[in-house]
């Protein structure tokens, strides 16, 4: 059985078999792939850019959460994140890695190759002008095809975890709208005079001591904020597993609420909704539901939401964006499965590429996220369950298994582990992983079990021996005596209490042994 799960993990690691992943945007960090424009600080260009995945029809770009462990030996987990594009060819059209932190990537209208994106620059505290670290905040857009890059809008937040922007959206010209983690609200600021023109505070229609998590560090934990066609806001409460609707005018509307605090069969900490308005055939919300590792999208019929759509395979952990394109497919960003990826109105993936812990992706020409898209209904989507092979068929035992331990162990401890797993590490991998720790450890339990040595815990630790093997280390140790062996100290300072209970003084007592 050892010798099966080393060879799972082998395979696994060194991709012998044809499965190996290839991360494209830590393959362009390593300098394996050139761009055709590498942004950031120093601009360059490059004419012999290679197509690295399969071609789509519209450059399709990728916002990274810090990749997982694939860089040099010297780097640990989460030590890049990346924006990268793909040009219609496949090659690499554009790739930065400037910034500690990319989040949410939408296209500026009017333009073919423009986004703004926001990002997050961890701060030291010198930085910070004060004892602790912070974080600077930020709106960015650059011309893909050019590099050239411009300031948006920025603030520092106080400390790292749960302070970071994931996402905005763009009200107008001059206005853009927030999702603010770090003061659980929603904010317009100005880009223009830098003022924050309207914000809605989630304390408003939620008690911080009943619902969603610990407060104040990550309370709501809002993710996602989209300007809907009628003015109002979409937002989503990671923590409180909603998706809420803010009038500018009148608040929240709690009729139009989707999911409710715990209730993890209609929501478990999703990302990224996005809305699909009444004219293609919603409304509608498709929303990536994180820890529940699928992707679903609700109807709203007679004033309910009801589930139309939903779709996971067994790679699928812990998606945190899903795109509704006008041709009916959905795009994905598969974090913990790491990839980015499209599926057909018939649930077959036709498009994929390998990207470490992505978080979101946008295809340029079809409208910001979902906007051009229809809704489920309309389209007539198949959905598809994990356990679906694409010929209908049974999965294998190990996808079985593994598909067991998913739902069973289902939730945030379970995208802990994979966070942390190596990038090559799947569910296979991640099972093989779990033998080998189980055979290995229950191996060395029964080699202790039947060896002649046992282990007494004492001060210090002392190994002795049994059975017949004792007669004769107990007749050594008493110089050639009866061969008897007790666990009982003798008294008087002797030899033989000396080797039970460690140094002694001379008047009997016990002393530590350093």
């Amino acid at each position: 059985m050892l010798l099966v799960c080393s060879a799972t993990l082998v395979v696994g690691y060194t991709g012998v078999l044809g499965d190996e992943r290839v991360d494209v945007a830590q393959a362009v960090s390593n300098g394996d792939i050139e761009p055709q424009v590498r942004g950031g600080e120093a601009v360059t260009r490059t004419d012999d850019a290679e197509p690295v995945v399969e071609p789509r029809e519209n450059v399709t770009v990728v916002a990274t959460d810090s990749n997982t462990w694939l860089g040099d030996a010297q780097q640990g987990p989460r030590a890049n994140a990346e924006l990268i594009a793909f040009d219609t060819d496949g090659s690499v059209l554009y790739y930065e890695d400037d910034h500690t932190r990319y989040w949410d990537v939408d296209p500026v209208p009017g333009t073919e190759a423009t986004v703004e994106f926001l990002y997050a620059d961890h701060l030291s505290p010198s930085e910070c002008g004060g004892e602790s670290a912070c974080t600077r905040n930020g709106i960015e857009r650059v011309n893909l095809t050019t590099g050239e890059s411009t300031d948006v809008y920025s603030r520092v937040t106080p400390g790292k975890h749960s302070t970071r922007w994931h996402d905005g959206d763009r009200v107008d010209g001059e206005r853009y709208a927030v999702a603010d983690i770090a003061e659980d609200r929603l904010f317009v600021a100005n880009t223009t005079t830098g003022h924050v023109e309207w914000a809605w505070d989630a304390q408003t229609e939620f008690d911080p001591a009943s619902s969603g998590g610990p407060y104040p560090e990550d309370w709501t934990h809002v993710n996602d904020v989209e300007v809907l066609p009628d003015g109002r806001f979409m937002a989503s409460l990671r923590n409180h597993d909603q998706v809420v609707f803010v009038d500018p005018e009148t608040g929240m509307d709690g009729e139009w609420t989707l999911g409710s605090d715990g209730d993890h069969g209609t929501l478990y900490e999703q990302h990224n909704p996005d809305y699909i308005p009444e004219s293609a055939g919603g409304p509608a919300v498709v929303v990536a539901d994180s820890e529940n590792s699928r992707l679903v999208e609700y109807q709203r019929d007679d004033g309910e939401w009801n589930r139309t759509w939903s779709w996971a395979d067994q790679r699928l952990q812990w998606g945190r964006d899903a795109d509704r394109l006008p041709n009916g497919h959905t795009l994905v960003a598969d974090s913990n499965g790491n990839r980015v990826f499209e599926v057909d109105r018939d649930g077959e993936i036709v498009w994929s590429a390998d990207v470490a812990f992505p978080y979101e992706v946008e295809r340029l020409g079809t409208g910001d996220e979902s906007t051009g898209g229809p809704s489920a209904a309309s389209a007539d989507l198949e959905s598809r369950t994990p356990g679906e092979t694409a010929e209908g068929g049974s999965p294998g035992l190990l996808t079985s298994v593994w598909l067991t331990i998913r739902s069973t162990f289902a939730g945030p401890y379970l995208s802990a582990v994979f966070y942390v797993l190596p990038y090559w590490m799947g569910a296979a991998e991640a099972l093989a992983l779990l033998g080998f720790v189980l055979v290995g450890a229950a191996w060395v339990v029964t080699e202790l079990y039947w060896a002649p040595y046992t282990v007494t815990v004492r001060s210090p630790v002392r190994l002795r021996s049994t059975g017949a093997e004792a007669m004769s280390v107990g007749a050594a140790e008493d110089g050639g005596g009866d061969g008897t062996d007790t666990d009982e100290p003798t008294t008087g300072g002797t030899n033989e209490g000396s080797a039970e209970s460690g140094h002694e003084d001379v008047d009997g007592t016990d002393q530590e042994d350093t």
